[in-house]
């Protein structure tokens, strides 16, 4: 195994040295963007995994992932992952409720 990654270290060298990408981050950011588009459910578990951690929102992971809102909705209920839900700040919600009283 140690053999395989010492290959392909010196291939990823190779490719940059002959000039087919400017650095190692050039190459990476290439073969990520390749890998999520042969393999959506990968971008999908990205975008799950943003949503997760507050990253991003809901309607920006459903972008990301290639779905619609309710098809995310849909994919976070499946999988038992609750929805994130802020509340609005107090600010907000008081000019609401004095729009709403007049």
């Amino acid at each position: 195994m140690t053999a395989d990654i010492d290959v392909l270290k010196e291939g990823i060298e190779g490719l940059i040295r002959a000039g087919y990408y400017k650095n190692r981050e050039a190459l990476m950011d290439e073969a990520f963007r390749t890998m999520i588009e042969v393999k959506p459910f990968i971008r999908l578990e990205m975008a799950v995994e943003l949503y997760k951690s507050e990253k991003i929102s809901m309607s920006r992971a459903a972008e990301i992932a290639g779905i619609s809102i309710e098809g995310f909705k849909s994919f976070l209920e499946s999988r038992g992952i609750k929805r994130i839900v802020h509340a609005p700040p107090r600010e907000r919600l008081e000019k609401g409720v004095d729009a709403i009283l007049g």
